[in-house]
């Protein structure tokens, strides 16, 4: 059977992490700034014997790989958008990108540590004007790319909109990007303090114990991007308000009950919901979605009704 005017039915399933490529064009900008900061640092903390300036280097080169996954996600989203072998769209590469970086920045804040304690046990001499004078510069660098990468850094949304929260309204994949710029410039703080202080009062080890202090925060931070992340990736982030709210609006009309209802995200902006749906006064489908009009994350709806068998215990009329 040949059925006219198909695309009345369907619907887009290319779900962009990067509407405009925005947040790619600026991460560019981002990884050029920290590659060149990258080899300043890195001679200069060879040249000055400063730990806290190697340690804010080895960030930006790690960080720079790790700005490259957010590109890297970013193009290849866009590139497979419309690729049938997605079938939910390529919304998930940029919390997989998040994700990976995460894990670089995890791995960044260990080195960190093991470096930091090594010259903890083993001071070094270090020419702190020199130092001060570099980390000083790597810090504005750090602060330029945090303003580039802020300005499209996508925050939650209010959680009492629409009567309703929306978890994981951002993009993680810049979200990670921004978090690696921002551990950089708070590492280039540390060596700061840490090599001003060593100056005025000769306390050298404060260089390496604001290396240590400097990983365990970004540690925390990392473990909280990972969390968001895995959560969306295994299905599992969805927040208990949502699906409460999805139920409670299909029940209110008529004698609706929710039998079964599934619910992930698509990406940091979109989800799906699978319901099924036993009511004695059966409607068609689109009827059902309408009751959801509300949550425009739902981006792909697929709806079950069932007849339920029996007699209603309630008026015909009630919500209808």
């Amino acid at each position: 059977m040949h059925i006219e005017h198909m695309d009345e039915w369907r619907h887009d399933h290319a779900f962009h992490i990067d509407d405009g490529g925005h947040g790619e064009r600026q991460t560019r900008r981002v990884i050029a700034l920290t590659v060149t900061m990258m080899v300043i640092e890195i001679g200069a903390g060879l040249a000055y014997g400063s730990m806290a300036l190697l340690a804010d280097g080895w960030h930006m080169g790690t960080h720079a790989a790790a700005l490259g996954i957010t590109v890297f996600a970013y193009s290849y989203a866009r590139r497979h958008a419309d690729d049938p072998h997605y079938s939910f769209g390529t919304g998930k590469v940029g919390v997989l990108g998040g994700f990976a970086s995460a894990v670089a920045l995890g791995i960044v804040a260990v080195l960190m540590a093991v470096e930091s304690v090594q010259r903890l046990i083993t001071p070094q001499p270090i020419r702190f004007n020199q130092a001060i004078a570099v980390a000083v510069v790597g810090l504005a660098v750090n602060l330029v790319s945090a303003f580039l990468l802020q300005g499209h850094h996508v925050h939650d949304h209010d959680p009492h909109e629409h009567g309703h929260p929306h978890p994981h309204r951002h993009d993680h994949n810049l979200r990670a990007a921004y978090l690696h710029v921002v551990a950089d410039a708070f590492t280039s703080v540390l060596a700061i303090v840490a090599l001003s202080f060593g100056k005025a009062f000769g306390w050298v080890w404060l260089d390496s114990l604001m290396g240590i202090v400097g990983a365990v925060v970004i540690t925390r931070w990392s473990l909280h991007l990972l969390r968001d992340t895995a959560q969306i990736l295994l299905d599992s982030g969805v927040h208990p308000a949502t699906v409460a709210g999805i139920r409670t609006a299909i029940e209110a009309d008529a004698d609706n009950r929710v039998a079964d209802l599934h619910i992930w995200q698509l990406s940091a902006h979109h989800a799906a919901a699978v319901i099924s749906v036993v009511t004695h006064y059966p409607r068609d489908p689109s009827h059902y979605k309408g009751l959801l009009a509300d949550f425009a994350e739902l981006a792909h709806v697929t709806v079950e009704v069932n007849p339920a068998p029996g007699e209603p215990c309630i008026a015909v009329g009630k919500g209808a």
